[in-house]
This record gives C-alpha cells, sequence and structure tokens, in this order.
C-alpha cells in the first residue's frame, strides 16, 4: 500500500503543475504597493483606457447596419428621427400651408363670384354655366321621357297662351336687361337690401353670360299638381293644376316671371354650392354632434332660411320682368297670397319651409317703393306699346 501513496502523491503534483500553467493567468503583482493598489480597486472603479478602432472596419459594421442616430456637429449621437416626424409638426410648413390654402380661396371665391342682375346682390356660384346648362337640360329631357303621353300638344288652348305669356317675359329679359333702375328702394328685406348696396358700392357688373344663347322651351303638362318651374338652360314646365287656379294673364304672368327669375339669378347653381358647404361643415360637426342634431340644426339655421330668401328674391325679380313684359305688376301681391292659400299657408312656413308664407310675400311686394318701381317700368313699357301699335 506504501507504493500506492507513493505514486498517487506524484501524479497529483503533476497534474495540478500543469493545470496552473494553462489556466492562471500571468501575475502582475510584483510588490506590496500593487497589492494595496488592487485591494483599493474594490472600492474605487478603474480607469479604462480608450479602446481605438479600425476605422475602415468600423464604417464597414455601420454600412451594413440601419442607423437608428444621428451625429451633431459636436459629435453628439442622438437617438431620435432628424427633424419632424410629421410634416405639420414644423410650424413652417404648417404656416406654408395656410398661406397657399389662403391663396387659392381667393383666387377660387373672386374668380367665381358674380352680380345678379336687378339685385345687384354678389354671390359665389362654384358650378359653371356650361354645366349648369347641361344639367338643367339633362332633367328636361329625362322630364319628358317621364311625363310621355300627360304633355299637351303645342297647339292645345291653353298650351299656346301660356308660351304666348312665357315668350312675353323671355323677350322683355332679352332686351338687355335694361330696366334695372339702380334706386335706392328696394325690397324690405334685410339681406336683399345690404346685398343690393353692397353690390352697387363695388360697381359689379350684372353677370349675364349664362342667359345668352339659351334654346327656351315652354312645356305644359295635364296634371292636378298646382306648380310651375324653369329649369336651368331655359327649360320652363307648367302644371295645368296651377292654370285651374290661376285663369288671368296677369297672375300666370307673375307664376312664370316669378320661375324665370330663377334662371336669372342662377339660383339653382348657388344652392349646389351652398349644399357643397353646408355638407363640408356637417362632417366636420358630425365628429363633436350627434349627426341627427347637425342635420336638424343646419336646416333649420342654414339650409331654409337661404332658400326663402332665394324665394324672396325671384318674386322681386319676376315682378319687374312682368312689368317689363307689359302685365300689371300690381296683381302680383294676390297671386302669392293666392297661391299661398291653396297650397295650405300657415304661419310656420315663415320659420320651416323652403318658401316664404303668401302673406309675405304679398306684404313685401306690396311695399310703395317696390311696387313704385315696378309700376313705372310697366307704364314705360305699355307707352312703348301704344306706339308701335300707332305706327302699325
Amino acid at each position: 500500500m506504501a507504493w500506492y501513496r507513493r505514486s498517487k502523491l506524484g501524479f497529483d503534483a503533476i497534474s495540478s503543475y500543469f493545470t496552473s500553467k494553462l489556466t492562471s493567468p500571468k501575475s502582475t503583482i510584483r510588490n506590496s504597493n500593487q497589492l494595496s493598489k488592487l485591494t483599493c480597486s474594490a472600492y474605487y472603479p478603474l480607469k479604462v483606457s480608450k479602446v481605438s478602432v479600425d476605422r475602415s472596419l468600423n464604417s464597414r459594421l455601420y454600412a451594413t447596419s440601419n442607423r437608428y442616430y444621428y451625429v451633431d456637429s459636436r459629435q453628439v449621437r442622438h437617438f431620435k428621427p432628424r427633424g419632424y416626424r410629421r410634416w405639420f409638426d414644423n410650424p413652417k410648413n404648417v404656416f406654408i400651408a395656410v398661406l397657399v390654402g389662403f391663396g387659392i380661396g381667393l383666387t377660387v371665391y373672386f374668380g367665381n363670384v358674380e352680380t345678379i342682375p336687378y339685385t345687384k346682390r354678389r354671390h359665389l356660384v362654384l358650378l359653371s354655366k356650361n354645366l349648369e346648362r347641361t344639367i338643367g337640360e339633362s332633367r328636361f329631357k329625362n322630364m319628358k321621357v317621364g311625363l310621355k303621353g300627360k304633355i299637351l300638344h303645342a297647339m292645345h288652348p291653353e298650351s299656346v297662351r301660356v308660351r304666348l305669356i312665357s315668350k312675353d317675359i323671355i323677350e322683355a329679359l332679352q332686351r338687355g336687361l335694361k330696366k334695372e333702375q339702380g334706386k335706392n328702394e328696394v325690397l324690405n328685406d334685410m339681406w336683399v337690401d345690404q346685398s343690393r348696396e353692397k353690390g352697387k358700392e363695388k360697381g359689379g357688373k350684372s353677370a349675364t353670360g349664362h342667359l345668352e344663347g339659351l334654346n327656351w322651351e315652354v312645356l305644359i303638362v295635364n296634371d292636378h299638381v298646382v306648380n310651375a318651374f324653369c329649369l336651368p338652360g331655359g327649360k320652363i314646365v307648367v302644371f295645368t293644376g296651377l292654370l285651374e287656379h290661376f285663369r288671368t294673364d296677369e297672375e300666370i304672368a307673375t307664376i312664370i316671371g316669378h320661375e324665370v327669375a330663377h334662371a336669372v339669378a342662377r339660383h339653382a347653381a348657388e344652392q349646389i354650392t351652398k349644399n357643397l358647404w353646408f355638407t363640408i361643415g356637417q362632417l366636420i360637426l358630425y365628429q363633436f354632434v350627434m349627426p341627427d342634431l347637425v342635420n336638424t340644426m343646419s336646416n333649420l339655421l342654414l339650409k331654409l332660411p337661404f332658400s326663402r330668401r332665394m324665394e324672396i328674391e325671384a318674386d322681386y325679380i319676376g315682378l319687374l320682368l312682368m312689368a317689363s313684359a307689359g302685365y300689371d305688376p300690381r296683381v302680383a301681391p294676390k297671386v302669392f297670397e293666392k297661391l299661398g292659400q291653396v297650397s295650405g299657408d300657415s304661419a310656420l312656413r315663415d320659420y320651416l319651409s323652403t318658401h316664404p308664407s303668401g302673406k309675405r310675400r304679398s306684404k313685401l311686394l306690396s311695399e310703395a317703393s317696390v311696387m313704385h318701381e315696378a309700376v313705372a317700368i310697366y307704364r314705360e313699357a305699355m307707352v312703348g306699346r301704344e306706339i308701335d301699335g300707332f305706327f302699325l
């Protein structure tokens, strides 16, 4: 057993020697001072010297990976995107966008604003004249197809009568709209009055280009509906239900003059433009308010009032047209009052309808200043007719 213990001790000594040579690092401690410094390093951090990296190797490493930082002039690395994440975060971009938008808005406004004949009111119409005329002719064509069998023949007595009255109104309009007298006394409605005054101050020329070269057509429909209208492009439609209640030529001239006035003032195109702005405003308010409430309030406060104002304006223009055509304008107030009775007039129509009440329309047209202007035109037209008849 003694030889075994001796051989085991020798083997352990040899293996420990070789193991220490392979695994233990070279000791850098040579004296007690170095030992004390090493002991103190447990409490104080060691200073690490800068490691130099090959620039070519560094550039290759950066080239193969995405850089999520940028280096400023002081060689400081910023770990966030350079500049603004979105274009509208930059105040300069927002200012430029607002400036460009304002310029475009001014260009669109002054390029499409027009002055209405007679009332001198200025309004914005984005719909082109050709497109407006095309829409009116297309609707008229579809209407003739849909009402086939109800349209009276051109030689029917009622058709001939309405066509002759319409011809007088159209000829009065085609004489150049030269009966615009530019008086201060106009329809006693604040909106129309202020609009006309502003138009006169700016000296705007009345827009009549949409009335040039129109192919006027008159259609009489055999139906009990009490209605009449004039589509853009000079397409007049009258229902026999209206003729059953209004039998005299002056009464029919009042209705036709009113409908032609809508075409003169381009109310259909103006309504399309206003509906566009109303829709944009509603879409914005939908984000904050209930849609039903937005629709109701927009109708009561915007759409219906604008529609009633355009009807009042058409009443005034139609009054001057019928007077210029030689029809007594003093009949017009009674016509609109009667029309209100036929259609079921009520006080709520001044607030909840697209048309004003018959009493309100009659009252506005009966104003002394308005009627005086129309009667003066009527007398002048009648004198001209008598002179023509005398020489014939």
